[in-house]
């Protein structure tokens, strides 16, 4: 997909990364436990076998945050790899300003609205600071994060469409 990067990844896991909007305000989580935790985070996951992307959405959101949304929409695709893991994270990245029900809090994540003029960027993942601001003003967007441990970009390449 993108020039120049060379890719040691062996397999593909296919992930799902949900925005919530309301108004001026964006809905993130607090990752409680397993990778990323202690990250401010969209919610999302693994989609299963039999599902389609929109169908792991809809169903991760519910599950960590008590919403739902059938108005969600793919504005983002991203790859993310880690050097020294053979697999590569294909996330898939949707948004919405339509929801149904209150964020509630789960054993996973605790939800949290910012205004998008205080997104608390150094909490959360460092790749998140490039593309968020590309969701933020309505672009479509592709990009491709090459990561050293958690906290440490080796190489990016974001496109907006």
């Amino acid at each position: 997909m993108y020039s120049g990067v060379v890719r040691s990844t062996t397999s593909r896991k296919v992930l799902t990364l949900v925005i919530i909007r309301k108004g001026s305000d964006i809905l993130l989580g607090m990752k409680k436990r397993g990778f990323g935790a202690g990250k401010w985070n969209g919610f999302g996951g693994k989609v299963e076998p039999g599902e389609t992307i929109l169908e792991a959405a809809k169903r991760e959101l519910q599950e960590e945050c008590h919403l739902r949304s059938d108005s969600l929409r793919e504005v983002g695709l991203i790859e993310f790899e880690f050097k020294g893991d053979p697999v590569l994270e294909e996330t898939h990245v949707l948004t919405s300003d339509v929801f149904e029900g209150e964020p509630k809090e789960t054993e996973e994540m605790r939800p949290q609205w910012f205004s998008i003029d205080n997104i608390p960027y150094h909490q959360m993942w460092l790749g998140d600071k490039y593309w968020l601001p590309l969701l933020i003003q309505g672009e479509q967007f592709k990009g491709y994060f090459l990561f050293e441990g958690e906290e440490k970009i080796l190489n990016y390449e974001l496109k907006t469409s």
